[in-house]
């Protein structure tokens, strides 16, 4: 028999707000799917599209972003750089034949341990339901074909730098 299938969700949390709310699930023993692998990083808007992307080929079935709430960022408009990058990834993903719904995004300040546990909760869910990313064959064909491979990496570059300019 083999297991059930278990889905693996990076998760990009916030320094100042998210990934203190993450703390206080746990010490508050909130029961929330352990499938959540927690990256701590100073701002959801460092997180650059090629982080998520990284994750996705590494073998993460989802990612989910968390930051402060718009107009609570510690380095003022962070928050709403990473949304701006959130969409975009969005629509990338969409084009590359894969569900938008394995890139999530969730503002959770560092009393609400709760939203975060349900946030994971929901997307654990959901990804059930999706079923694994097979990236080399969605994205890549199978094959791995390295002119597939530079058209990803340039249309990164590109949403990078259109992110920056906005």
């Amino acid at each position: 028999m083999s297991a059930p299938y278990e889905p693996v969700i990076v998760g990009f949390l916030c320094n100042w707000c998210s990934y203190r709310a993450a703390d206080l699930a746990g010490t508050a023993r909130l029961h929330y799917a352990p499938n959540m692998r927690p990256i701590r990083v100073m701002c959801s808007g460092r997180v650059e599209p090629d982080l998520v992307l990284k994750a996705f080929r590494e073998g993460a079935d989802g990612v989910l972003i968390a930051g402060c709430h718009p107009g609570e960022c510690h380095y003022i408009e962070g928050n709403l750089k990473a949304l701006r990058r959130y969409v975009l990834l969005r629509r990338m993903l969409r084009q590359w034949g894969i569900e938008p719904e394995r890139l999530q995004l969730v503002w959770a300040s560092a009393s609400e341990g709760t939203v975060l546990a349900e946030a994971v909760n929901r997307m654990t869910e959901q990804l059930r339901a999706l079923g694994p990313l097979r990236w080399k064959q969605t994205v890549l064909g199978g094959n791995g074909h390295p002119s597939i491979a530079t058209s990803v990496a340039a249309a990164v570059e590109e949403a990078t730098a259109m992110t920056e300019e906005a």
